[in-house]
């Protein structure tokens, strides 16, 4: 019976290690625990500004995103579940995975897809 309640304590703090892990895609958007990934040809500053924006324009003409994504409940079908991915992987800087996730969602839905900054 003692090797037992050793093997459950165990197993307890490898769960409690699991979920004080941080980074990104690891449920603590915007923690800033993982460096910032841009996409080629943009800085980290210009990715992050980016995304905001395809967040925004997704979420006033394609679908609501809820204030839990950081973003005004603005009414209108809910995100599918790709589109708060990519917007959650904006929020903790995995703007390389967010940023075309989130320009395929706006073409198929045939809203204009706002230009990535330039220089």
């Amino acid at each position: 019976m003692a090797k037992l309640g050793g093997f459950v304590v165990a197993l307890g703090a490898l769960s409690i290690m699991a979920c004080t892990q941080t980074g990104q895609g690891g449920g603590m958007a915007g923690t800033g625990s993982q460096p910032a990934v841009p996409p080629p040809g943009l800085t980290v500053a210009q990715a992050a500004a980016y995304c905001t924006t395809l967040g925004n324009t997704y979420a006033t003409y394609v679908g609501t995103v809820g204030a839990y994504l950081g973003s005004a409940i603005r009414g209108g079908e809910p995100a599918d579940l790709d589109a708060r991915v990519a917007i959650a992987n904006c929020q903790d800087g995995n703007y390389a995975a967010g940023i075309p996730v989130l320009q395929e969602k706006l073409r198929d839905n045939r809203v204009t897809v706002p230009p990535p900054p330039t220089g």
